[in-house]
């Protein structure tokens, strides 16, 4: 990915921080629980937070425990790293990085709200997370590594920060199979969210290239058309957000007809740091 598309995600995802939509809407609401939030755990974090740009809840299956340090790649707002400071409890410690100011800003903001001593936010890109090697027993990401410049980087780092036996729980769009050159080189498409995935195959096999075990990629089953219930310039790919499913109007001349459930999913991805190197 180019600088220049990297400035554009940042400026996409700054815009959506800068606005209005939070999770006091209906249509974000209705996108969090689309991906598998409770409306407890909407309760218990603050409405800004969240901004209708999940495609999972990957504290719910990231088996997080009281004095862990817990990683979330791409915050947005700080929901996972709130709800999984709450799981990892005083003792622990839950860490958002962003490459967006205003992102970082508005989760700091939400965790000082929420009363969250035990979360603290970094601004820097996933390729170079400013935290020792070796220190984290859990990485999350929500719908965040589909738009990394560098994947391979990315997982590499995600190795790197990991202790031994450490574990990945993240929730991403992944293919299910190519996307047609007009989408996969349309820059909506990317920012979208979509374009920048990666085939199923290809996830599992750079995880593995980067030292990964117990690698998982599975299909999460999920509707990638709810993120049409969002208002306003919210959603991975919804209405405003230049994505794969805008508002009709909105929607780019490489979109037009395209079906983003027959070529894209919401996948939950797994993968463990082994104990030891063979």
């Amino acid at each position: 990915m180019s600088g220049s598309l990297v400035g554009q995600v940042r400026d996409k995802y700054a815009a959506v921080a800068r606005g209005g939509v939070t999770g006091d809407d209906a249509g974000t609401r209705a996108v969090a629980e689309a991906f598998g939030y409770t409306p407890d755990e909407l309760a218990a974090v603050p409405a800004g937070s969240h901004m209708g740009l999940s495609c999972g809840n990957p504290t719910a299956t990231a088996g997080l425990r009281p004095g862990e340090v817990v990683v979330d790649l791409g915050c947005g707002g700080g929901i996972d790293v709130l709800l999984a400071a709450k799981k990892v409890g005083p003792t622990g410690r839950a860490v958002g990085v962003d490459m967006t100011p205003e992102m970082i800003a508005r989760a700091r903001g939400n965790a000082a709200e929420a009363g969250a001593t035990n979360a603290e936010f970094h601004l820097a890109r996933m390729e170079a997370v400013p935290l020792p090697g070796g220190s984290v027993d859990c990485l999350v990401s929500n719908c965040v590594l589909n738009l990394a410049a560098d994947k391979p980087a990315v997982f590499r780092e995600m190795f790197r920060l990991l202790k031994p036996g450490g574990r990945v729980a993240v929730s991403d769009i992944a293919l299910k199979r190519p996307l047609p050159p007009e989408v996969e080189a349309d820059v909506n498409a990317y920012v979208g969210c979509v374009a920048g995935a990666l085939l199923m195959d290809d996830y599992r096999r750079l995880l593995r290239e980067a030292g990964f075990s117990a690698v998982e990629v599975v299909d999460a089953g999920k509707d990638l058309t709810a993120y049409a219930a969002a208002e306003g310039p919210a959603g991975c790919c919804g209405p405003g957000a230049a994505g794969c499913c805008p508002s009709p109007a909105a929607v780019p001349p490489a979109l037009v007809g395209f079906d983003v459930n027959a070529h894209a999913a919401s996948v939950r991805v797994y993968a463990v740091r082994p104990r030891s190197v063979s």
